[in-house]
């Protein structure tokens, strides 16, 4: 090799780092037929809801990117961010091919408005290195997020669909360092300096709120869970308070007494109901796509 670019191109290799081509798609081998009783509306929106979590919180962490309170951690939530974006990409497939309609993931992710994305609203506040943001509000809401999305993988990797399935058989790995990640700043925060200990408890404050909106079954996900497809949020409360309590108690901090987010007229994030901070992510999310409809680079 006569200089360090030689090996970005090789005729006799189709694989390429730089370009980001010729490598298995993460699917390949997977069966993507839609199991036959399956309501294809149904899980069209159930892996809207999952997309739309991952796609979203996805967005809210890369805002840390050279933001973050050290080096590490800007590399550390940018992987977690791309994680989820992996995982967002999957699932926006997935709904696409379910909904049977001439659209992909990126037609899912830049195209629809707010009201037809059905993340949970925990996701989409803003707790980022802007005005109102906050690194430790960012913390807490990965350590909810990711304990229950972890809860949540577990049981999906038994989903009678082999896409779920395989998407959270490989999400469980993923996630579990997301969930260990908190934790650890969780930790960190709580016992350092009484300002940071502040901030901990504050921001356990801003974003509870927004957490039992993620054990409300939506009726979807109640249809398909008991056909095997789906999971039911509210049969993972009791493990994911579990392990709050443990971190907590490990952090000495003690359960936010907060009362619960309302919903709209019994409507909320599942059903495309949105904080006024959806809007304005979906602006810088959405802005290069819809600028510029079908450029390609």
């Amino acid at each position: 090799m006569n200089n360090a670019y030689d090996g970005l191109v090789d005729a006799g290799e189709e694989r390429h780092w730089a370009f980001g081509t010729g490598f298995t798609a993460a699917l390949s081998g997977v069966d993507r037929a839609l199991p036959a009783d399956v309501d294809r509306e149904d899980l069209t929106a159930y892996c809207l809801m999952l997309g739309d979590d991952a796609l979203i919180l996805s967005q809210r962490l890369a805002e840390w990117c050279s933001r973050a309170p050290e080096l590490e951690e800007d590399v550390a939530l940018a992987n977690i961010a791309l994680d989820l974006l992996g995982q967002a990409r999957l699932l926006l497939t997935r709904a696409a091919e379910a909904d049977g309609v001439a659209c992909d993931e990126d037609a899912l992710a830049f195209t629809r408005d707010e009201h037809e994305f059905r993340n949970a609203r925990l996701v989409e506040i803003d707790c980022g290195p802007g005005p109102g943001g906050d690194f430790a509000a960012t913390i807490a809401r990965l350590l909810v997020f990711a304990t229950f999305r972890l809860a949540l993988l577990q049981r999906l990797a038994g989903s009678r669909d082999p896409v779920l399935a395989a998407v959270a058989a490989k999400g469980v790995k993923e996630v579990a360092y997301h969930r260990d990640h908190a934790a650890q700043w969780t930790l960190r925060l709580a016992g350092g300096t009484e300002f940071s200990r502040e901030r901990m408890v504050a921001g356990l404050d801003r974003v509870w709120p927004y957490v039992d909106e993620l054990f409300t079954t939506h009726p979807v996900e109640a249809r398909l869970a008991d056909a095997g497809i789906a999971v039911d949020p509210a049969e993972l409360r009791a493990e994911v308070d579990d392990v709050l309590d443990t971190v907590f108690a490990a952090a000495g901090l003690t359960r936010p007494e907060v009362a619960p987010l309302a919903s709209v007229n019994g409507r909320a994030g599942r059903d495309g109901v949105h904080t006024e901070a959806m809007g304005y992510l979906l602006a810088e999310m959405q802005h290069v796509h819809r600028s510029m409809p079908g450029a390609t680079w």
